[in-house]
């Protein structure tokens, strides 16, 4: 699927611990989750499971194969698992990827934006990806992906399909993205940032969408409406919601974390979308925010 959209959520990652991939999926399928068997990333250096949803998009758990430790220090497989963006991170929500393009530069059209209004985020240029599934199926892809300078999970990464985004995400059989839960897509993304950061933050993200967000001053947040990779017309759509810390638990997430991702929720047939009077979010959803795995 090739696409110059910047705002079509593809999906969200959440880290386990080495070796960890199937105890996460179990975890998940206790939850309510079908979840579909991934494979190995090119390198060898880490494994994947999936959660597909209903409106395209997907959770993807990953964890390293191994622990740093397993590994020889200064050995090129070392330097290249030291090197990966989410080697120091704590397991929990980690990221989250927009559906990028193969045949159009992500990073070049987010840079424009960003020269033009000002706001400071920088991608750098795309690189070469892939998976190799348990079926021996060869994914390929690139990513685009914000600089050093920009906190991995708060801007988003873009994912473009070179090989078909069916085969990296199997929607097919329909029951892969049937759920228990009722869960039929995301309601929204939740970041955390600093108080003091949201304004710079927030330019950064409209350079990002393409859009400007609607502010709710009241609760101090700055919310985008995104896409979903189905395309369906619905007026369910994802929403990516940026505040800062709403109370103490917040704050300590944010303390022992740093900003990124602090809650997801689902949309579900048994707990129906509402749309408030003012336009602003108002669900009823199951939401995730912890990490499962520690």
């Amino acid at each position: 699927m090739a696409t110059s959209s910047t705002k079509i959520l593809d999906h969200l990652v959440h880290l386990t611990p080495p070796g960890t991939v199937e105890e996460a999926s179990q975890q998940f399928r206790d939850l309510g989750f079908t979840v579909t068997h991934g494979g190995t990333h090119a390198g060898g250096l880490t494994a994947n499971a999936l959660v597909i949803l209903g409106d395209g998009a997907y959770l993807e758990f990953i964890s390293f194969t191994h622990p740093a430790s397993h590994y020889p220090p200064g050995s090129p497989d070392r330097q290249k698992r030291d090197a990966n963006p989410w080697a120091w991170k704590a397991p929990g929500w980690i990221d989250y990827a927009f559906l990028g393009s193969s045949t159009v530069s992500i990073s070049n059209i987010i840079n424009e934006r960003a020269k033009q209004d000002g706001s400071g985020v920088r991608y750098v240029p795309e690189v070469d990806g892939g998976r190799v599934r348990e079926d021996g199926k060869m994914l390929e892809w690139v990513i685009s992906a914000p600089d050093e300078v920009h906190v991995r999970g708060t801007v988003p990464f873009f994912c473009g399909d070179v090989t078909p985004r069916g085969w990296r995400v199997p929607t097919e059989p329909p029951s892969n993205s049937e759920h228990p839960t009722g869960a039929q897509g995301v309601a929204h993304v939740r970041l955390l940032a600093r108080a003091e950061s949201l304004g710079s933050l927030s330019a950064q993200l409209a350079s990002v969408v393409g859009d400007p967000p609607q502010v709710n001053t009241m609760r101090a947040e700055h919310i985008w409406k995104l896409k979903t990779p189905s395309g369906v017309p619905s007026a369910r759509k994802p929403l990516l919601v940026l505040s800062a810390p709403k109370n103490d638990d917040e704050e300590a997430y944010l303390d022992a974390r740093g900003p990124g991702i602090f809650e997801i929720a689902f949309l579900s047939d048994a707990m129906p979308f509402r749309q408030a009077a003012d336009t602003i979010y108002e669900l009823e959803q199951h939401r995730y925010r912890s990490p499962l795995i520690h």
